[in-house]
């Protein structure tokens, strides 16, 4: 009978965590990291998720002309210099915070209504491990009113 209880708490806990996850993230961006995007205005989507040393993640934003805006990746320090860039369409790198000290926003005036994509690049880790650091990474778009 243990048995079977200790298998139904192990499965019932593996199919919870990543709600579990995903909650602590959310919680994570709306504590820390919607305040950091001021003075800007928040456009409402919560973009987060929970990635891992050496993953790369890509979003795709519309960005409407004349419009001044700030592009804000927020990670949780264990996961080091989160690198990002902001790509065109067709890929051309139109802004790399690598080149800028690994800044964690970028500020901008489209020029056109536009599709832009935020990739997010995670670091591998210098220390070798057989655990593998994962935590929550956000990417917020705001806009001055």
């Amino acid at each position: 009978m243990k048995r079977i209880f200790k298998k139904t708490a192990i499965i019932a806990l593996i199919s919870v965590f990543p709600y579990l996850t995903n909650a602590q993230c959310k919680g994570f961006t709306k504590k820390e990291c919607l305040p950091q995007l001021k003075p800007y205005v928040y456009n409402g989507q919560l973009n987060s998720a929970v990635l891992n040393e050496g993953d790369v993640a890509e979003l795709l934003l519309t960005f409407y002309s004349g419009q001044d805006y700030r592009i804000f990746v927020c990670s949780q320090e264990m996961l080091g210099n989160v690198e990002f860039k902001l790509l065109d369409t067709d890929k051309n790198t139109l802004f790399y915070n690598k080149d800028h000290d690994y800044v964690k926003f970028w500020d901008f005036k489209s020029n056109s209504t536009q599709q832009l994509i935020v990739q997010v690049r995670i670091p591998q880790s210098e220390v070798k491990s057989e655990i593998v650091q994962s935590g929550c990474v956000s990417i917020l778009a705001g806009f001055k009113e």
